[in-house]
């Protein structure tokens, strides 16, 4: 899984809506869908809130779920 799945799946198993998530790191909603389409990268700080907000680590983001090939 990318980044911005990864992202959007933490998200939602914290039952957070985008606009949650985004009140929550001081951004607007629009750019929490772009980062979660990969279309906007987050910056290191902003990822921190993001990953802080959704109680987990930045390692998190960019864990895959073992069936990526290679």
């Amino acid at each position: 899984m990318s980044v911005a799945e990864n992202i959007r799946k933490i998200r939602i198993s914290r039952n957070l809506t985008q606009k949650e998530l985004a009140d929550n790191v001081g951004v607007k909603q629009s750019y929490i869908a772009q980062i979660e389409r990969g279309t906007k990268i987050p910056t290191l700080t902003l990822g921190k809130d993001i990953a802080d907000a959704l109680r987990c680590s930045l390692y998190d983001f960019f864990e895959g779920d073992g069936n990526e090939t290679v």
